[in-house]
């Protein structure tokens, strides 16, 4: 089921096609956001590939080795567009009789392989500065500047594409944090080339080095974070349990709710399910009505609700069953 990934960024107000029918989904209205980012990654891979052999090539020309090792930190940056962008796809797949849930859960694989690949390039980025600092390289010439400046241009617009979607979904956060990370880097590398041939001072190319570095370490850190949580079912960011589990209690009817799980299917959906405790049973309108409550309030748009008449005849309604 390819889904919306806009849930997260127009607020509240257009959620109600999508439990209409409890779990009869029409997927017409879904298919829009992939395709959207996923010119955002094939412009975002093609430009940074092309960057990756422009570097290559002015870097051997004019023995750099801040551009040769520049460029091989921004092929890391291609494959993990590549991850991102597979993994998109992945989770829009519609399911099969051996992956009920389709692939949705490639897209947390991605976003905690790219966090571990965000991570690598500050350590390889941190070893090269500290290499630097101990024997200064000359890296003062204008080739350098000159080609650092499109890396700017070419990974500050990709990043751009990505700004949008980078709070709804961690696997476009991923892509966002490796091209801003990227564009920072390529700033530092402009800056530093200009101040030294200004002052002569060669330290100053790994110093900034290390600054950027610390920079993207704490990004990386907040990724692989939120993606490790999502591997391990925790409740995603940005929803409450607590808010969740008194909305439920205080439903007309309910007197108890037992085994509630809120978790991510995959980086931009969420899925509950629970047990309500309803002595007077149920309608469908009464689950529809919960459902359509569930998506407009918290964002969850696939609820799986057990209606019981008392909790006597459950063994999950103790709080310590999971």
């Amino acid at each position: 089921m390819a889904h919306d990934h806009h849930h997260h960024d127009h607020g509240h107000g257009n959620h109600s096609h999508d439990h209409s029918h409890g779990h009869s989904h029409g997927h017409a209205g879904h298919s829009h956001a992939p395709t959207s980012f996923g010119a955002a990654f094939a412009i975002g891979a093609s430009l940074n590939a092309a960057f990756v052999v422009a570097e290559l090539v002015f870097g051997y020309a004019a023995n750099s080795l801040a551009l040769v090792s520049d460029a091989v930190h921004n092929l890391s940056d291609v494959i993990a567009l590549l991850l991102a962008w597979g993994g998109a796809w992945l989770a829009g797949r519609r399911p099969t009789e051996t992956h009920t849930y389709g692939y949705r859960r490639a897209s947390i694989l991605a976003a905690l392989v790219n966090a571990g690949l965000l991570l690598i390039a500050v350590g390889g980025i941190a070893v090269e500065a500290i290499n630097r600092l101990r024997a200064p390289a000359e890296v003062a010439s204008w080739t350098v500047v000159w080609v650092a400046a499109l890396g700017i241009m070419i990974n500050g617009g990709t990043a751009l594409m990505f700004m949008r979607g980078r709070h709804g979904d961690l696997n476009v956060r991923g892509a966002y944090l490796h091209m801003a990370a990227d564009a920072g880097v390529s700033l530092g590398v402009v800056v530093a080339a200009l101040l030294i041939m200004a002052t002569g001072w060669q330290w100053l190319d790994p110093a900034i080095s290390l600054v950027i570095a610390a920079v993207v370490l704490v990004s990386g850190w907040e990724l692989a974070r939120d993606s490790v949580n999502l591997a391990l079912d925790a409740v995603p960011r940005g929803i409450e349990l607590r808010a969740v589990r008194d909305y439920l209690a205080s439903l007309d009817g309910v007197t108890e709710v037992h085994d509630l799980h809120v978790w991510a299917m995959s980086t931009s959906e969420t899925a509950l399910t629970a047990h309500l405790v309803r002595p007077d049973g149920h309608d469908d309108a009464f689950l529809h009505h919960v459902c359509e409550e569930l998506s407009h309030r918290f964002r969850i748009h696939h609820s799986t609700l057990q209606v019981e008449i008392s909790s006597e005849t459950c063994r999950l309604a103790p709080a310590e069953m999971v």
